[in-house]
């Protein structure tokens, strides 16, 4: 019986080999030219496939369409998909996270892609990020800009692609296959609790225990655990669905 442990990144299994990346994707096309997307990738070469391919290709619907994009950027390091997804969001929402109130909103004359990269700058000066072995990697050269504050001088600016993918664990057979295996974050995939699949722009909750690889919806997991505590607005913790008995998330 594994005792339970709370919702957080200090709960967050990190999975040793596995690439985590957040990437800043800048538009090509004339007509949409100087629009930014900020997206989380286990695989940058195929997310950028998929994003010029449009939503049947599995890309998100605000670069469907727009194409051509061009990855300029990718930050990787991260301990798991959970700390990445986090990082994902406050970049894409920097007005929305007590952490970066002290980064100002984007001026009238500020192009998309000079604000993501002042936001950027800081979140790599603030906890929790600024104690991540984080890597900052441009991807074209041509973009390449100095960050103001330049990043902690314990991660490493790079240039080029990334390193190869750590080889992915062999399927096991059986009726638990699915949850055994290790999921990959860019592939077609449903929540466990609803069989929605997941939106782009929402990354699922992975069970942080090893050999629980289940993947649902933030929403769907709540209103599992709430199920105990009909009186309460938040879950604090639960049991993971996927799991054996005992074993919370």
């Amino acid at each position: 019986m594994n005792p339970q442990v709370p919702m957080g990144p200090e709960g967050d299994a990190a999975r040793p080999g596995r690439f985590f990346g957040v990437y800043l994707l800048y538009c090509l096309n004339p007509r949409h030219r100087g629009r930014v997307y900020v997206g989380f990738t286990v695989n940058p070469t195929r997310r950028v496939q998929q994003h010029n391919g449009g939503r049947k290709k599995g890309g998100a619907w605000r670069t469907s369409g727009r194409g051509p994009w061009a990855m300029v950027l990718i930050v990787h390091g991260f301990p798991s998909a959970v700390a990445a997804l986090r990082f994902e969001w406050a970049w894409q929402h920097p007005q929305a996270s007590r952490r970066l109130a002290h980064v100002g909103p984007r001026l009238r004359s500020e192009a998309a892609f000079a604000f993501h990269l002042r936001v950027l700058a800081h979140m790599l000066r603030v906890p929790p990020w600024v104690r991540l072995p984080l890597t900052v990697r441009w991807l074209r050269a041509d973009f390449r800009c100095d960050l103001c504050p330049p990043p902690p001088p314990h991660m490493p600016l790079t240039f080029g692609p990334p390193p190869p993918r750590a080889a992915a664990p062999k399927r096991r057979a059986g009726p638990l296959a699915d949850l055994e295996s290790e999921p990959d974050p860019d592939a077609e995939a449903c929540c466990a609790l609803c069989a929605r699949s997941f939106q782009d722009e929402e990354g699922p909750l992975c069970c942080p225990h090893p050999g629980c690889h289940l993947r649902a919806h933030v929403i769907c997991l709540a209103e599992e655990f709430l199920e105990k505590e009909p009186g309460q607005l938040l879950p604090l913790e639960g049991q993971c669905p996927g799991a054996e008995p005992g074993r919370g998330l």
